[in-house]
């Protein structure tokens, strides 16, 4: 049997802000001189859409699911699956998986995945194998990104602001991806590496039994520089695995989707990997680093223009620290 990607959507809250009005809200909460344009000279992130006051994770992928859904003609009874993948969501119990779902009117398997900006792959390789061991016949993927909640309103001084730097690159966003048996093509390889003693590099730390209260820990805090190293030391050996087992190399994919944090990063990716810049889709300049939602905001931009026989290499990069990539050809 083969599995692939037969719909994909996304959403944006209608709310946008400037890079630079962010920086000045920030430095008049906190009372601070910042160089001008410092923010978005440092990530290259010139704007990102922010979720509104009563608009949730949830919302954002409620309107994903349901543009998918009506485009593949889908009824929402028709699913056997809804896994919501994200690294934000509504509330800690119950799964927002279930939220989703009462708002679609499915019946579905629900539950959550979550693993830091690699939930949404996380998620339609767990489709896909669900599939595979005839667990479920359709099944809907969605995540709801809200990282701007963790971004910090004030800063207590430059210390902390080293800190919390990495959080003034989020923006929000939604996707939805429907996994389901294909004729042909498909999913055709999938491949992650894992290094969770750097766990503690980078991350949202509050709401669990560590710390379930608190202001405190309910803002992102990182080291960008250590994350960064990490996922160069052993990026690389993961990519080439792909191309040694696949025989695949950059001239045999149509695009290559990769989790985008900053245009630094970004450049930096090409500049180790190799890969053409024309094979890449650049959101982060105009979205932010919308977590896991980045993949599939790029996937269903380049949609329109894929034709079955296409090879798209998506790249996963999350905290924790994992890596994973997904080979996907076009039915």
């Amino acid at each position: 049997m083969n599995v692939g990607i037969t719909g994909i959507a996304y959403a944006l809250p209608a709310h946008e802000v400037r890079t630079e009005e962010l920086q000045e809200q920030v430095a008049r909460a906190s009372g601070l001189t910042l160089p001008p344009r410092l923010f978005e000279q440092a990530t290259g992130v010139r704007r990102r859409r922010i979720a509104a006051d009563g608009e949730y994770a949830s919302d954002l992928a409620i309107d994903a699911a349901t543009k998918v859904l009506a485009e593949t003609g889908r009824d929402p009874l028709d699913l056997d699956l809804l896994l919501f993948a994200s690294a934000t969501r509504d509330m800690i119990e119950p799964a927002t998986a279930h939220v989703v779902q009462a708002a679609l009117g499915s019946r579905a398997h629900a539950l959550d995945v979550t693993n830091a900006c690699n939930s949404l792959l996380n998620g339609i390789d767990l489709a896909r194998s669900m599939i595979l061991a005839g667990r479920a016949r359709r099944a809907l993927v969605v995540t709801g990104e809200t990282p701007t909640r963790a971004m910090r309103p004030s800063l207590d001084g430059m210390a902390q602001a080293r800190t919390a730097f990495a959080g003034y690159t989020f923006g929000d966003a939604g996707a939805a991806v429907l996994v389901e048996p294909v004729a042909a093509g498909g999913i055709l390889d999938v491949d992650g590496e894992t290094h969770s003693e750097h766990w503690s590099a980078g991350g949202i730390f509050g709401g669990g039994s560590r710390h379930p209260r608190g202001d405190e820990h309910t803002y992102f805090s990182g080291d960008g520089h250590r994350l960064r190293t990490i996922f160069e030391r052993i990026g690389l050996s993961l990519l080439d695995r792909v191309a040694a087992r696949t025989g695949l190399t950059w001239d045999d994919y149509a695009k290559v989707l990769v989790h985008q944090v900053t245009v630094p990063y970004l450049d930096r990716f090409v500049e180790v990997t190799g890969v053409p810049r024309d094979k890449l889709v650049v959101t982060v300049g105009e979205l932010g680093n919308v977590a896991s939602a980045t993949l599939g905001v790029q996937l269903a931009r380049i949609q329109p223009e894929l034709n079955a026989g296409d090879r798209v290499l998506l790249v996963g990069l999350a905290g924790g620290v994992s890596l994973m990539t997904m080979v996907w050809e076009v039915s």
